[in-house]
């Protein structure tokens, strides 16, 4: 597994290898320098002098000659240290003047790649008609945004026509359905006694069918809200829409014998939606609770505002479930076991049309094992309009 690299690594690396070419020119340069220093104080060092002088006046005259000589050695030599020393001190402070400079230009350069990757992040699946747009000059950097953007299209153009098809097969697979039941009703209902294996069989093809039917609704309403296809909007409560889902599953919960506990914060949790969807989306959470449950269990279902998110939490006990499991039930056709059913039949759609239609409104969806088993599933949504704000008629409270 390759390590992952801290952010600006491709900077910093730019930066030192600018760095380090620098102060190896540099040295270069300073050896060059050097050298020809050295080599002309040897030069000057050397003095013609006479060989055996022979007189008094000779001598004194070379004797002149090489304490100037000497003299000028040693002038050569400290100036060249001197010029060496301060060569090194002006070499240290360019190399930390060109960091300085490498760092703001490979910053620079870089910043197009940045203006990239913040675009590609937050583009996601349902903003794929978003495309990067990069100006400039024709280079590597723009070419690599186009690429980018041909490649969104493609994807827009393939998760559209995989929700057409999804809505479409959804829609025309009804037709047949609805014959197949109507033939089944009709072949049990004919005069005379119908025997007990036709009757049985008649019962399993109508709970198959009725089953067949739940799936293709499902895929219907999750097409429709990831495709962002929703009817009109209205200000409903959050705390009504899960009283009147908990109302029309009483005979499911006194069945199981659950414990219900139902609050509804001050003030109450309002949104802008669509009532059916936030209607399927409650009976869906709701659905799902009661059906993994376990007999004599409990159900616990809150609402209520926190700035400006509503939120709605759903929990419910049963078996301890692994979070990594857990993590990937809002996702279509993705179930714990074979155990467990989905709120739609068994397909594993519900959590996903719970997650799909949470997110057609602004909102999430997040779901949580419990420690001591079962599950916490919250779903905030962006609170209404406190203008807007006012009880819808046919909404009980």
């Amino acid at each position: 597994m390759r390590k992952v690299l801290p952010r600006g690594s491709v900077r910093l690396r730019l930066t030192a290898l600018y760095s380090v070419m620098f102060v190896l020119s540099g040295a270069v340069l300073l050896a060059i320098a050097s050298g020809v220093v050295v080599a002309s104080s040897s030069v000057s060092a050397r003095a013609p002098t006479r060989q055996n002088p022979q007189t008094a006046l000779e001598r004194a005259q070379a004797h002149v000659r090489q304490l100037q000589a000497e003299l000028n050695n040693n002038t050569v030599h400290g100036v060249s240290h001197q010029l060496l020393f301060g060569s090194v001190v002006a070499l240290g402070v360019m190399t930390l003047a060109a960091t300085l400079f490498g760092w703001l230009i490979a910053g620079r350069v870089l910043r197009p790649l940045r203006a990239i990757t913040a675009a590609t992040r937050r583009i996601s699946a349902d903003s794929l008609d978003e495309r990067l747009a990069m100006t400039g000059p024709r280079d590597e950097l723009t070419e690599l945004a186009d690429t980018i953007d041909g490649l969104l299209a493609r994807l827009e153009g393939a998760f559209a026509a995989q929700r057409r098809f999804v809505a479409n097969a959804s829609h025309e697979l009804r037709t047949p359905l609805t014959t197949m039941r109507a033939s089944v009703d009709v072949a049990v209902a004919k005069p005379g006694p119908v025997p007990e294996q036709t009757a049985v069989l008649a019962g399993r093809v109508r709970a198959e069918l009725d089953r067949v039917d739940g799936l293709l609704d499902g895929l219907l309403a999750l097409a429709r809200a990831q495709h962002g296809v929703l009817p009109a909007h209205a200000v409903l409560s959050l705390g009504a829409i899960a009283t009147a889902s908990l109302a029309a599953r009483s005979d499911a919960i006194a069945a199981k014998r659950l414990t219900v506990r139902d609050s509804d914060g001050p003030g109450g949790a309002w949104v802008a939606g669509s009532q059916p969807l936030l209607r399927r989306m409650a009976d869906n959470v709701i659905d799902n609770a009661i059906g993994h449950n376990v007999d004599g269990g409990w159900i616990c279902v809150s609402t209520g505002a926190d700035g400006e998110t509503a939120e709605m939490m759903v929990e419910s006990g049963g078996q301890v479930l692994d979070q990594r499991q857990v993590d990937q039930l809002a996702q279509p056709f993705r179930r714990l076991g074979a155990d467990r059913t989905a709120a739609d039949g068994g397909a594993g759609l519900g959590l996903s049309i719970v997650a799909a239609i949470a997110e057609a409104h602004g909102g999430s969806l997040l779901l949580h094992a419990r420690p001591t088993g079962g599950l916490r599933v919250v779903i905030t949504l962006p609170l209404a309009a406190s203008a807007a704000v006012a009880a819808p008629a046919g909404v009980p409270r």
